[in-house]
């Protein structure tokens, strides 16, 4: 698919993962969620290590995700959902405020927060980045997010990032 990111091995990952993910848009969501899945099962972790935690819509991801990394039980955080461009303004601000709420998380506790929000113009389009396969962009969330965990690890002294 043209615009994809290359492929890339999945990290290991040592520590649980928290998974914030969006109701609304359900059918999109759920696709990234498996995609999400798929990823830190490939990176070692079992269902026990992975918590899933269902908002109500893509304005309620960051205090969840903040909620989880001020915990201290995870590790990494991944943000899934989904605002597709309406009539009105609303596309712009609950997307915006969504992606400075999750930046915002990442900055304050050093957490790396996976940016698996999805705003497209058209339900097609959000469609085609939730479906199965190495485009989906809650994978791409997942992947970016070990991988960034790993390279912080580095920079602490641990092993070099890729």
């Amino acid at each position: 698919m043209a615009g994809s990111a290359p492929a890339r091995e999945t990290p290991r990952v040592e520590g649980a993962v928290a998974i914030v993910v969006s109701r609304f848009h359900e059918d999109i969501t759920e696709g990234l969620l498996v995609g999400a899945l798929e990823v830190t099962r490939e990176a070692g972790l079992s269902d026990p290590e992975i918590a899933v935690f269902r908002l109500p819509g893509a304005w309620e991801l960051p205090i969840a995700a903040r909620r989880a990394a001020a915990s201290g039980r995870f590790g990494v955080v991944i943000a899934l959902g989904c605002v597709v461009r309406g009539e009105t303004p609303h596309f712009d601000f609950v997307a915006g405020e969504a992606a400075r709420g999750l930046a915002g998380v990442a900055l304050e506790y050093g957490v790396p927060v996976g940016f698996g929000l999805l705003t497209t113009d058209d339900l097609e389009q959000a469609r085609a980045r939730s479906a199965p396969g190495p485009a989906n962009k809650g994978r791409e969330a997942a992947l970016a997010a070990f991988e960034t965990m790993r390279t912080l690890r580095g920079i602490d002294g641990g092993e070099p990032g890729p």
